[in-house]
């Protein structure tokens, strides 16, 4: 009995949703701009290109604005601020003034103007995090074609879902049909009642299996909604498309295509190390800056008496810094020959997946057929039995054994169908 409840919660909680058809194409409409994967990724392009914009400082100036108050009896100071003043009097050269002389507070108003002009090790910094960002975009549209393989492989579960569930309840109608027969038979004492509790035994496990299936639907529709990044709550997908074998034909001993989007990338983010390198050699190169500023100064607040400015360029160049440029430059060079040795072992190690994708397609392909053909032997095995039954020639067991058997095959053709298309569109993805 508590089975039996449970089974009606089940089924009930199934049918209480509402159920959305759905075909492949519209799913490839609403996901790119919905999927949280392809969201982070394009964030983090946003990031590196955020980023990259801190580079033009290596060509625009820095401007900085500044009001400061002071106070002062150092003699050089006082002096000096006076000075910055504009109001220095004779009184102001008395000995004992300019030893103590008195407090003296100074208000100032100062301009100041960096000016980059060359800056080589900038240059090959900004290079740098150029490829980065066209790094960044590449991964990124590898990101949506794994988006599109995973949304076929989930609508791929989806359809077969439905599937077995149809295929469940037609194998239910038909021994609902002979149960029908057997129970006529039973009231006419024909057949003993062990042979009815085997029918009842069977359509247990039928509606068992049907409700592990609509599970199995609900799992479905609930990982495409998480594609979708949608709620899932009292809502469930169905396919329009139908579940059906996807033939193809493969070319002979296929190869691994060497413009991949995540082979580009990996290959395109080396030139990020030769330019990290530059980087490293150019901290040795002059570097020419202008600099510049404007001052006001005042003994009161908010007056501006005296004023000056002060312009120069600035040649500098890093002679000796302890070997630490070198040393970057040998971190980067070391950085980049495993990088190189990643990706050689990267392109293997996808070379022997795509041979292994190959086969398994073909694999998947031969047990096709092998499962149609035993589905259609299980059919027609049914068939004769089925008919020496109604002539009373076989026993209900027998029927019994037929039916379940049959079932499975067409379940087992289901299922290899699936494996199929799952594993061509792997080799379609990895291609």
């Amino acid at each position: 009995m508590k089975k039996v409840l449970f089974l009606l919660f089940i089924s009930t909680q199934f049918f209480a949703q509402d159920t959305i058809q759905i075909s492949k194409k519209d799913l490839e409409t609403r996901i790119e701009g919905q999927n949280l994967s392809v969201k982070l990724a394009n964030d983090e392009v946003n990031s590196a290109e955020a980023g990259l914009l801190q580079t033009r400082a290596m060509y625009l100036p820095n401007v900085t604005a500044s009001y400061t108050g002071t106070v002062t009896n150092s003699p050089l100071m006082a002096f000096g601020t006076k000075l910055n003043q504009s109001r220095i009097t004779m009184m102001d050269f008395d000995p004992t003034q300019l030893n103590k002389p008195d407090n003296i507070f100074n208000f100032a108003t100062k301009l100041e103007v960096q000016q980059p002009i060359f800056n080589k090790d900038a240059v090959y910094q900004k290079k740098a995090g150029e490829v980065k960002v066209d790094v960044l975009k590449i991964k990124a549209e590898r990101t949506k074609e794994y988006l599109q393989f995973d949304l076929n492989k989930a609508y791929l579960q989806l359809q077969m879902a439905y599937k077995v569930v149809k295929v469940l309840e037609e194998a239910k109608n038909t021994t609902l049909a002979n149960k029908k027969v057997i129970d006529n038979y039973y009231k006419n004492g024909m057949i003993q009642k062990s042979e009815v509790l085997y029918m009842n035994v069977r359509v247990s496990e039928i509606e068992s299996q049907i409700q592990y299936a609509k599970s199995h639907v609900r799992n479905a529709s609930d990982y495409l909604y998480f594609l979708l990044n949608e709620d899932s709550e009292n809502k469930v997908f169905k396919p329009m498309d139908e579940f059906s074998y996807q033939e193809n034909i493969l070319e002979q001993n296929p190869k691994l295509n060497g413009n991949r989007k995540d082979l580009q990338a990996y290959e395109k983010s080396l030139e990020a190390y030769d330019y990290m390198m530059k980087y490293a050699d150019a901290k040795f190169l002059p570097k020419l800056n202008a600099f510049g500023s404007f001052e006001l100064n005042d003994k009161k607040v908010y007056k501006f008496n005296g004023n000056g400015y002060l312009l120069g360029l600035q040649l500098s160049w890093n002679v000796f810094d302890g070997y630490k440029a070198k040393s970057e430059k040998e971190v980067y060079k070391a950085d980049l020959s495993k990088a190189q040795t990643e990706i050689q072992q990267y392109q293997k190690q996808n070379q022997l997946e795509f041979n292994k994708s190959y086969r398994q397609v073909l694999d998947a392909d031969n047990k096709v057929s092998l499962t149609k053909l035993s589905w259609d032997q299980s059919a027609e095995a049914y068939r004769i039995r089925k008919n020496r039954y109604e002539q009373g020639l076989e026993k209900s067991s027998d029927l019994l054994s037929a039916e379940t058997q049959m079932s499975q095959k067409e379940l087992e053709y289901q299922q290899a169908i699936f494996e199929y298309n799952s594993a061509l569109e792997y080799f379609k993805f990895l291609k």
